[in-house]
């Protein structure tokens, strides 16, 4: 991370309108600052009269010592995914619903950015996954995901059967509506919604989720976050793996997944004396008497 940042870039969640005002706003404050700004050419379809340069995310990727999202956990993943492979700091703006990646609002943002601006802020790196597809010994597809790999049955009734090992070492067979390889990111996404445990960010674990098992026995299992997993497909009908909701895959008889941890992480800039303890009671509504 290069700090202090000069060259920022603005990006805003994808077809919406609304994030124009801010934006700009913000972009006008920190461009009075002395910050070179920049902003999300998908961004920039929905900023009439933008004056900043727009740039694709790969460029954003080789420019900026530091991006801001506006937007909510889906706008952070897409984002995250891209610039994470150039070590590009984070900081979101929450202007979704929940926001567990997204922590500043739009009413202080800008205090929060300013103090960041001068260094006061916490760094935190979050674990991200790579995923391969393998085909007879090929690799047919890979892809990376910050939330989770999933295995899922499409609309279909039937249920999918696939055998899973940890390391090369056999762990079970499983019949069910599919399998949730999860980040500790994702643990409070689908991995959640699935029964599956809340992890802390700061922990270098990976957690298997089954969806819907037709054994009630087989319960999530939490592993060491250097393991590499494989899900053997046995059975197929129609089903796809898919990648933090964003991308998928067609699968086929005898396909295997590969999942492991990626070799880069995501870092995220948060305010100081940001809690997650707290952000959970906020967003899970804990705090609240029944």
């Amino acid at each position: 991370m290069k700090f202090p940042f000069q060259n920022v870039a603005l990006i805003g969640k994808h077809k919406s309108p609304e994030v124009a005002v801010p934006l700009l706003r913000l972009a006008a404050f920190l461009s009075s600052r002395g910050l070179n700004v920049v902003v999300d050419s998908l961004t920039d379809e929905h900023l009439k009269g933008n004056p900043y340069p727009a740039l694709s995310l790969v460029e954003i990727g080789r420019t900026v010592d530091l991006a801001i999202v506006l937007g909510g956990d889906g706008t952070m993943l897409n984002i995250a995914r891209t610039l994470s492979l150039c070590q590009v700091p984070l900081v979101g703006v929450n202007q979704g619903r929940l926001g567990f990646l997204t922590d500043l609002t739009l009413d202080n943002m800008q205090d929060n950015i300013a103090a960041m601006l001068d260094g006061k802020f916490v760094a935190e790196q979050r674990l991200l996954l790579a995923a391969s597809v393998m085909r007879r010994d090929v690799e047919v597809y890979s892809g990376r995901a910050f939330n989770e790999v999933v295995v899922h049955r499409n609309n279909t009734s039937t249920m999918i059967e696939f055998e899973v090992r940890i390391d090369g070492e056999y762990l079970y067979n499983q019949r069910a509506d599919g399998l949730i390889v999860s980040t500790p990111t994702g643990s409070t996404a689908y991995g959640m919604s699935a029964g599956g445990p809340i992890l802390h960010p700061s922990l270098d674990v990976l957690e298997l989720v089954p969806i819907c098992p037709h054994t009630l026995s087989n319960r999530p299992i939490v592993v060491n976050g250097s393991s590499v997993l494989e899900i053997l497909v046995q059975r197929t009908g129609d089903i796809h793996v898919r990648f933090d909701s964003h991308t998928s895959y067609d699968l086929q008889m005898h396909d295997k997944i590969v999942v492991t941890r990626h070799p880069e992480s995501v870092c995220l800039l948060h305010p100081v004396g940001h809690s997650y303890y707290h952000m959970l009671r906020e967003k899970l509504l804990w705090n609240q008497m029944l």
